[in-house]
């Protein structure tokens, strides 16, 4: 099969896995590149974060026209998600200045911490929301919520990964918006994350433009497919299962 319709099928699969289950494209598909397609884990993760970027405008779009997002926490959020997405994508510039290819050693490493983290917390998700549910907020005023998009984008700049999840589970942990509020707030915010991320790393040659527009063919209709077979599926088991291989490829990607 030519390597371009492999990419195509990747982006096709895991177009799938995100309508059917909702877990983050960035945790689904930087695994696949840097140990599926063999790309360097520097340029996956450039490449990761733009597709994200694209694949998250529609959401965004359909939340903006229900009125499903609060402004101004995704500007609090972007006040420090936007610097710290550039701190976390000069600090790996400042990594391969002095240890050239081993940037990527470092990436794998930070990537497999968060694929135990990130997993972990979606399957006790419903268990924590059930816990917070009614609770009043911890955290008041931006300040708090500054620093969660400081952290989240720090991340993001270096390893794609935590645009959604990560923020989503910040904000339920401290914060008490209804749920539509909070996803819908945190595709919109992400859509700002990864745009700045995608960019930054596409100014330093970290993006493969035509992975990108591969992945992005077979997603679009990967995304339609499983968003239409979402109410066929038993969605909790196939989050278990999902979560179950990303702890499997963290420990992977910390022993290797």
């Amino acid at each position: 099969m030519p390597l371009i319709a492999i990419k195509i099928l990747v982006g096709f699969i895991v177009g799938v896995l995100i309508g059917l289950s909702g877990v983050g494209g960035g945790v689904l598909l930087l695994p696949v590149l840097i140990f599926g397609l063999r790309v360097p884990a520097i340029v996956a993760v450039g490449s990761d974060a733009l597709f994200n970027f694209f694949t998250k405008i529609p959401a965004g779009l359909l939340h903006l026209k229900r009125g499903t997002v609060k402004g101004k926490v995704v500007l609090a959020l972007a006040l420090g998600s936007v610097p710290g997405s550039i701190a976390g994508v000069k600090l790996l510039m400042y990594i391969r200045s002095i240890y050239g290819d081993g940037v990527n050693n470092f990436i794998k490493t930070a990537v497999g911490v968060l694929l135990i983290i990130i997993p972990l917390l979606l399957l006790f998700q419903k268990r924590i929301e059930e816990r917070v549910t009614n609770r009043p907020p911890t955290m008041r005023g931006f300040a708090g919520m500054v620093l969660i998009g400081l952290i989240a984008g720090f991340l993001v700049g270096m390893t794609s990964v935590g645009s959604g999840s990560i923020i989503m589970m910040l904000l339920l942990l401290f914060y008490n918006f209804a749920p539509k509020f909070n996803v819908g707030t945190d595709i919109v915010h992400a859509v700002i994350l990864t745009g700045v991320t995608g960019l930054l790393h596409f100014r330093l040659g970290n993006v493969d433009s035509s992975l990108v527009l591969s992945l992005l063919v077979g997603s679009i209709p990967g995304g339609l497919l499983g968003s239409h077979l979402a109410t066929r599926v038993p969605m909790l088991w196939l989050r278990r299962i999902l979560c179950t291989l990303l702890l499997i490829t963290g420990a992977r990607m910390l022993l290797a």
